[in-house]
């Protein structure tokens, strides 16, 4: 294979192959989201492993394997709770992208059903909530069992915890106060739906759990998943979950004749249902209501990835049945994932260790590709004034796979509002903020006495890329810095003389306070590449401080060579250090402030000589791009991998790229390859090329 996944372009024996890791990766992501609660991908990335395996499938379809996706739903119940068999399936839905999609899907009723061309097909239409599928089983209008889907087939029994959900009631109520079934209530009646967290209430969680030194939910849907699925209710009923009622499974009987009739009888009897449910007809009033949806997502109270249509008639319904894991009557309208609208509620300026000065969009909290985003960077003043954004505008946030959030549109930008002005002097300290000339960036002039900067330089240091000291995260930083504990990086190493000062403070005892000197002292012979990077010199990043200490041997040499006579020629010599990189170490080292901070930081930490690992290859000298998810090894670990094979890594594919490595949910990268004829194999395929390596 060569990443490619163009059914029309593979040979059975490449189909069959990727068949075979499709399903082994989607149920790897079903176990993620539906089992553990812990997603790695968004549901536009999942989505796109379903329709690629749809694809295959159907140009070979003598291959459909047991175990494919399109055969499955969820994931087998894998939690310590009792198991339940569901009376009737918990199916999934089909998924429509686009308008032309639901076309289709209104087209295929009409040939199914063979009705004419225009006769009307009526359909329900409703948000399709992002929460926990949930089946509540009513015996004579008593809850006696609540059930996850599950696989579909079997569940877990979570009824304790569903009644601890306010939004639940313990026993159906009866219409306008009369007989509950003499007014129509079945003996025996499931009702499905989703329990969800509401946006407010998440964040409201996920404070306290912070708060607290708890787990932090990546998103509303996540929080709802694992306050649900536990084996103590009491943990349940502290979290603030919802319920909302979407169809319902095994019945005795009906109340009504359409899937419309059915919900309003459901509401009647006192259980939750969407208000935006309508009834439409046809394509043109379906897409309308989703249109108006799609405007109303980012201001409704619950997180939505779509809406659903379902035909309304039950007898149609009835006729239509099944296939596979979904309803041929049923289908759900994914909105686009990695974009949503929400509102600019602030602008703030952070200060960088660099001194650079980055405003923030504070925005009103919304959901974009599986993940709850309430800031967005805004880069600098000059994209504010193409943008034209000031706060209280609407916008339009994009977020694509790895990238910071981004504002990429404003919604409203002849609302009379008045325009918001860019800061001319550092909001931390006072100094004159300027940009150089050639420059759109503006940097505080204050240097190392605004706080800022001495602050961010300290939590970069250690960082993940840097020295990386577990336990001694942002916070820590912070409270240490602000309590006089530490005031430049070889203080942290003297943070041991400081131990009974730490265990004063509050949330610290005795044993992490232990295991956060221990974790210091383990850094006391940093990698020097690491070391270098951690400094925070302006243009060193952490593959340019690895070329440094490869050309140097050392971090001492490094800095001898920069404030040297003939240091500029020496340090450009080497390929991928240019000019500014060169003057930024020139004047780094020069500052008699830094070569306090370097001396000081060098009595109390020693990096040894930089030591070579790269082994011959058939990738050595060639520059090499990972992109999409990887089965078998994290993403620093190819790049490390990589490295040792005397490959350069790069992040972004350009001319200059020799080979991609693409993953399942490749994206822009690919295409790009693509467009460019730049080799592009599979992880596999990586595998097989540096085996003997």
């Amino acid at each position: 294979m060569t990443g490619m996944t163009d059914p029309a372009m593979m040979t059975e024996a490449d189909a069959a192959n990727r068949l075979m890791r499709l399903a082994r990766e989607v149920a790897r992501h079903n176990r993620l989201y539906h089992g553990d609660d812990m997603p790695e991908i968004s549901d536009a990335e999942f989505d796109a492993l379903i329709r690629e395996n749809s694809a295959i499938e159907a140009a070979f379809p003598h291959l459909v394997r047991p175990d494919s996706p399109s055969k499955l739903v969820g994931h087998a119940a894998s939690s310590p709770l009792a198991k339940v068999t569901h009376a009737r399936p918990m199916l999934s839905l089909g998924n429509a992208f686009a308008d032309e999609d639901v076309a289709d899907f209104i087209g295929s009723i009409r040939r199914f059903l063979r009705l004419g061309d225009d006769a009307p097909v009526a359909l329900t239409a409703e948000p399709k909530i992002d929460g926990l599928s949930c089946s509540l089983r009513y015996e004579r209008g008593e809850l006696v069992l609540a059930a996850t889907r599950g696989d579909g087939a079997v569940g877990e029994d979570v009824t304790p915890n569903v009644r601890t959900i306010a939004d639940i009631p313990q026993r159906l109520v009866a219409p306008h106060g009369g007989d509950l079934f003499g007014d129509g209530v079945p003996d025996v009646f499931e009702i499905r739906g989703e329990v969800y967290m509401a946006k407010a209430d998440f964040l409201a969680l996920n404070d306290q759990q912070e708060a607290k030194g708890g787990k932090i939910f990546a998103n509303p849907r996540n929080a709802a998943a694992g306050s649900l699925r536990q084996k103590d209710a009491k943990v349940t009923a502290a979290r603030p979950l919802r319920f909302l009622a979407h169809g319902w499974g095994e019945v005795s009987a009906l109340p009504a004749d359409t899937q419309m009739g059915v919900m309003q009888a459901i509401a009647g009897w006192g259980v939750p249902v969407d208000e935006r449910l309508v009834r439409v007809e046809g394509e043109r009033e379906a897409l309308a209501h989703y249109r108006a949806i799609e405007a109303q997502r980012a201001d409704l109270p619950f997180d939505i990835d779509g809406v659903v249509y379902k035909v309304d008639r039950l007898d149609w319904q009835e006729r239509l049945g099944f296939v596979a894991r979904a309803p041929r009557w049923a289908i759900a309208h994914k909105f686009p994932a990695e974009q949503a609208q929400t509102t600019l509620l602030a602008i703030d300026v952070q200060v960088g260790r660099t001194g650079k000065l980055t405003p923030v969009a504070r925005l009103e909290p919304v959901s974009v590709g599986g993940v709850m985003v309430s800031n967005a960077t805004l880069h600098n003043p000059d994209e504010i004034a193409r943008l034209g954004v000031r706060p209280g505008d609407r916008v339009v946030l994009q977020r694509a796979g790895d990238v910071i959030p981004q504002i990429v549109t404003n919604l409203t930008p002849d609302a009379d509002r008045g325009d918001w002005s860019f800061p001319a002097h550092c909001p931390e300290c006072g100094s004159e903020a300027v940009a150089a000339e050639g420059e759109v960036d503006v940097r505080c002039t204050g240097g190392l006495i605004c706080p800022a900067q001495r602050i961010e330089r300290l939590k970069h240091f250690v960082s993940r890329g840097a020295l990386d000291i577990d336990g001694l995260g942002e916070k820590s930083i912070v409270e240490f810095f602000e309590a006089g504990l530490i005031h430049g990086p070889a203080d942290i190493f003297r943070l041991r003389q400081q131990r009974g000062e730490i265990l004063k403070r509050e949330g610290w005892q005795d044993k992490s306070v232990d295991n956060l000197l221990a974790a210091i002292e383990a850094r006391r012979q940093p990698a020097p590449e690491r070391f270098l990077f951690g400094l925070g010199i302006r243009h060193v990043g952490q593959v340019t401080a690895k070329d440094l200490v490869k050309s140097f041997g050392t971090v001492e040499r490094v800095a001898e060579v920069a404030t040297s006579e003939g240091g500029h020629a020496e340090l450009t010599a080497i390929d991928g250090i240019g000019p500014v990189v060169a003057e930024a170490l020139r004047d780094f080292f020069h500052e008699p402030h830094n070569r306090e901070v370097w001396d000081d930081l060098l009595s109390e930490v020693s990096p040894p000589d930089y030591v070579s690992n790269v082994r011959a290859s058939p990738v050595s000298g060639k520059t090499v791009v990972f992109t999409g998810s990887l089965e078998t090894m994290s993403r620093d670990e190819a790049k490390a991998q990589a490295e040792s094979l005397g490959a350069k890594v790069s992040g972004s594919v350009s001319a200059k790229t020799d080979l991609v490595v693409a993953g399942p949910g490749a994206g822009s990268k690919l295409k790009k390859a693509a467009e460019l004829g730049i080799q592009v194999i599979d992880e596999a395929g990586w595998h097989a090329l540096v085996a003997d390596a």
